[in-house]
């Protein structure tokens, strides 16, 4: 891309600022972010949200991908007790609608012990969302990515078909960012 993914405009914000508005509007019960320490520009932003320090979840090897900051994220203790789910969330599909959002977290709560996943066309997409125990699992998990660690549950898996042309979208290039916007 060029430049951060998270920091590109979004509407009156960034991409960052509105995953984190959207999210506390499904609502969320509590929001964490996953970000590298030396990643200044971010914690600009996050300062510049308002979004609590004390909510900020450092991974200290970003280089190792995807996977390593999701389980940073499951290892990290801030976490409240009452959690009973939690979205793995990608920051380059911030063109997912509100609806499809919502549906997936009641859809969630219909399917409490499963992982619950929207699915457009019949192929899983993201969200993930994961009940606590499979989350917990994730911190000690040998898997190199989120699909190694979730294959051997897939019987686990609920999708939830959705019609929303964002689940077919990841801003990866710079054409990506364009058709995502014409979504917005």
């Amino acid at each position: 891309m060029g430049r951060p993914k998270m920091l590109l405009p979004w509407g009156q914000t960034t991409v960052l600022g509105h995953l984190i508005t959207v999210w506390k509007q499904v609502p969320a019960r509590q929001i964490g972010v996953v970000c590298a320490r030396e990643d200044a520009a971010i914690g600009v932003e996050l300062d510049r949200l308002e979004f609590s320090a004390d909510e900020r979840i450092i991974n200290p090897n970003p280089e190792r991908g995807m996977f390593s900051s999701i389980q940073c994220a499951a290892q990290w203790p801030g976490w409240r007790e009452t959690l009973t789910h939690w979205a793995i969330v990608l920051g380059d599909q911030p063109h997912l609608q509100s609806a499809s959002l919502n549906a997936l977290a009641r859809f969630a709560a219909q399917h409490p012990n499963q992982i619950c996943q929207p699915s457009r066309h019949g192929h899983p997409r993201h969200p993930v969302l994961l009940p606590k125990t499979i989350f917990n699992r994730l911190a000690g998990s040998s898997a190199g990515t989120l699909k190694e660690f979730l294959q051997p549950m897939a019987g686990d898996v609920k999708l939830l078909e959705l019609d929303d042309d964002g689940l077919d979208l990841d801003i990866d290039r710079p054409d990506d960012y364009q058709k995502a916007l014409k979504l917005l």
